[in-house]
């Protein structure tokens, strides 16, 4: 989330009146209860290009991909958590690409979308009037000209800050545009359904076939590849505005892109957004590759917060190696014990987290829970030079996941968020070296300087801590 996009005074006092109402009162379901619940006797049901796997194939294939790695019963466990409480399918046959910050994830963007010949969709947190955002728009508009029907979501929240004029230019050539809970209430829907609540996914569908995901909004943030040149690691406000912007995308081809689709569709259908013109949404889909991928998508209002699920059971189940990488890190008491859990049971449990932050109050409430983490082995690193956004994590050298959760309250349980969970030996290899390069760039908080910190930087975590369930 670019929290530096949100500065009106007048938004400000309608988030707080907003929360006051509600926000904070909302509550995460038990990820113990689903995981009492699952059961593990059965293979996982696989959907592949041409129909659901029979249990034989299933179980041969979660055997190969359990072989590939040192022991582990972690994927069959949180494959059983997940299906019992979502109706997402674990998918077969995708090729999955990690595409590493703004300019390989814009590339590969764009390449897609010069090719598109039937539909893009495009469902999004931010979208800037910057020089990112107008090469968005005019290649938008182009393919909008040559008849690719374009369909945008944008978050009325995350894009506060850019003028209506813009969404105008794109709707009045015919692409069709939905601002998702629009904050004046007069323009909402149902007026006494309004509420802020945001769609913080990151989700571009082209032509059914290629989906992309992650933390990457369309922003100008974006355009400068990361560093480690750069002096500022104190968590100050003050570069931020020079910093460039480090996060993750994944570009998916295969029979997930259908589950990216559905989320899209439904997204548009509960905004009441206008009927959708004929397009083939939904195409034939071949295999394109030997991934299983599983997209987890979570709303608001639902009881099972799956992203939050997927997180907390991950971490629970994880064996060998716990390698996370969080923007926004403000865990609730469930997350850190279960972080604290795995870290002393002989995990390697390894989190690389903001060392410059645009939003301090959010970096000091996370920073609360530091000293807890430290003392059980969890090992802590400051990421130097870049504003971190990316929000990923790769377990046991074979499960993955990269998307737009933050490990924060809002995320786990407000926000519309998405993430896609990638099974593969050799995926998680490539994020394991993205990660590597990562802790390269940063540096590791020891518990020992830790105690040292000034009184005044406790006071600030421990006032920010307060307000957490609103960050």
């Amino acid at each position: 989330m670019n929290r530096t996009t949100i500065k009106p005074i007048l938004f400000c006092f309608l988030s707080v009146a907003m929360l006051s109402l509600g926000g904070g009162c909302a509550t995460l379901p038990k990820v113990s209860d689903a995981i009492d619940n699952a059961s593990i006797q059965e293979p996982p049901q696989i959907l592949s290009s041409k129909g659901l796997l029979s249990p034989e194939k299933s179980k041969a294939l979660m055997d190969r991909l359990k072989k590939s790695v040192a022991p582990t019963d972690m994927v069959e466990r949180y494959s059983a958590v997940i299906e019992s409480v979502s109706g997402s399918p674990l998918t077969s046959g995708n090729k999955v690409t990690l595409l590493i910050d703004g300019e390989a994830t814009y590339a590969a963007m764009f390449k897609a979308m010069e090719n598109a010949r039937d539909h893009i969709n495009l469902e999004t947190f931010i979208m800037e009037d910057d020089e990112t955002g107008r090469r968005f728009s005019d290649l938008l508009l182009k393919k909008q000209a040559e008849g690719v029907q374009v369909n945008i979501i944008y978050d009325s929240r995350g894009s506060f800050g850019t003028p209506a004029p813009f969404f105008k230019r794109l709707s009045d050539a015919g692409i069709q545009v939905v601002a998702f809970n629009p904050i004046n209430p007069l323009k909402a829907h149902k007026f006494k359904f309004w509420k802020l609540a945001p769609d913080h996914r990151k989700i571009l569908i082209v032509d059914g076939k290629t989906a992309f995901t992650g933390g990457v909004n369309i922003s100008a943030v974006y355009s400068n590849p990361p560093s480690g040149e750069s002096q500022s690691s104190g968590g100050k406000q003050d570069n931020v505005a020079e910093m460039p912007w480090r996060d993750t995308d994944v570009q998916v081809e295969g029979p997930a892109v259908a589950e990216f689709q559905k989320l899209f569709l439904d997204t548009w259908q509960r905004q009441k957004g206008p009927e959708l013109s004929k397009g083939n949404y939904f195409p034939e889909l071949k295999a394109a590759g030997k991934v299983l991928v599983r997209v987890v998508g979570s709303s608001p209002g639902e009881t099972n917060r799956l992203t939050y699920i997927l997180y907390v059971s991950a971490i629970t189940f994880s064996e060998n190696s716990l390698h996370l990488t969080n923007a926004y890190f403000v865990p609730d008491d469930d997350t850190v014990n279960a972080l604290i859990a795995a870290a002393r049971r002989g995990v390697d449990v390894r989190i690389v987290l903001p060392g410059t932050t645009d939003s301090s109050m959010t970096l000091n409430a996370g920073r609360y829970f530091y000293s807890r983490l430290l003392k059980a082995g969890v090992k802590l690193y400051k990421r130097r030079g870049v504003m971190l956004h990316a929000k990923t994590a790769v377990i046991d050298n074979v499960w993955s996941t990269v998307g737009s959760t933050n490990m924060d309250f809002w995320s786990f349980s407000t926000n519309d968020e998405v993430n896609a969970v990638i099974l593969n030996k050799e995926f998680a290899a490539e994020m394991e070296k993205m990660f590597a390069e990562d802790i390269a760039e940063s540096d590791e908080i020891r518990l020992e300087d830790w105690k040292k910190r000034p009184v005044f930087n406790r006071l600030k975590e421990w006032f920010a801590h307060q307000f957490r369930r609103w960050l």
